[in-house]
């Protein structure tokens, strides 16, 4: 429900709108990082919720180089 509520609000061209304002403030070379800082917080922020399978990803991953 509340997705149908934003798209009512938020069109096609509020979100060029919106892409094009990103682009003028950070540049087109400064997205790619942001991205991947935002890509790399989250990661982490799972990790840190599931230490458990991040400890067995470890594990995993020592014995194929094995």
């Amino acid at each position: 429900m509340i997705t149908s509520i934003l798209l009512g609000i938020i069109g096609p061209w509020q979100i060029v709108l919106i892409v094009l304002v990103v682009l003028l403030l950070f540049g087109g070379k400064k997205i790619p990082e942001l991205m991947r800082g935002l890509g790399k917080g989250v990661r982490e922020f799972k990790d840190g919720i599931n230490p458990d399978e991040q400890a067995k990803k470890d594990n995993d991953s020592a014995e194929k180089k094995d």
